[in-house]
């Protein structure tokens, strides 16, 4: 009997060690796609920005996300057939590295010096780059109303994280008065 119970304390202890492990990994792998990401801004489209069921934030939906959508329509359109899966985008980047859209990509995909490829997910029927969601602390959301674009770091997989959202003139927005 005393046998099975440090064998279960062992087993609970390894299954703990490894947890901890992994989340601490995941943990090293974002701080990592932040501090080496490319930095990508994507313009914003309108949204209602605020909801009050969950607090203060603004809901995100990106031009070149609509622009997708109108790219997959009409290659189901082209092609007969329904393709709604997660994929890539080619987008051109500008001087100030705003992304332009270019085409839906396929992996093999050439990529000129100035493109770059982004994941992006279909979630409801919508396009997501990373998130939907800006969260900030109540009471400000007027530091955050002039937003025009989110500021991404885009590791070398495609894989974009939002970092900040910026004004009509990349002007970072939200930074606390000191």
């Amino acid at each position: 009997m005393r046998a099975t119970a440090k064998l279960n304390r062992i087993i609970v202890a390894a299954a703990l060690v490894l947890i901890l492990a992994l989340v601490n990994w995941s943990i090293w792998a974002k701080e990592r796609h932040l501090a080496e990401g490319e930095v990508v801004y994507l313009e914003l489209a309108p949204v209602d920005p605020r909801s009050l069921m969950q607090g203060d934030y603004m809901a995100l939906n990106f031009d070149i996300g609509n622009r997708i959508q109108d790219a997959l329509y009409d290659r189901r359109l082209e092609r007969d057939e329904l393709d709604a899966a997660d994929g890539h985008v080619v987008v051109r980047l500008g001087a100030q590295r705003v992304a332009h859209f270019q085409r839906l990509s396929a992996k093999m995909d050439f990529l000129a010096a100035d493109e770059m490829r982004l994941r992006y997910r279909m979630r409801n029927g919508r396009v997501r780059f990373a998130t939907d969601a800006f969260f900030f602390q109540e009471g400000h959301a007027e530091r955050y109303e002039p937003a025009r674009y989110g500021q991404f770091r885009v590791n070398d997989r495609g894989e974009p994280l939002l970092v900040s959202l910026h004004d009509a003139d990349l002007e970072l927005l939200g930074e606390m008065e000191r």
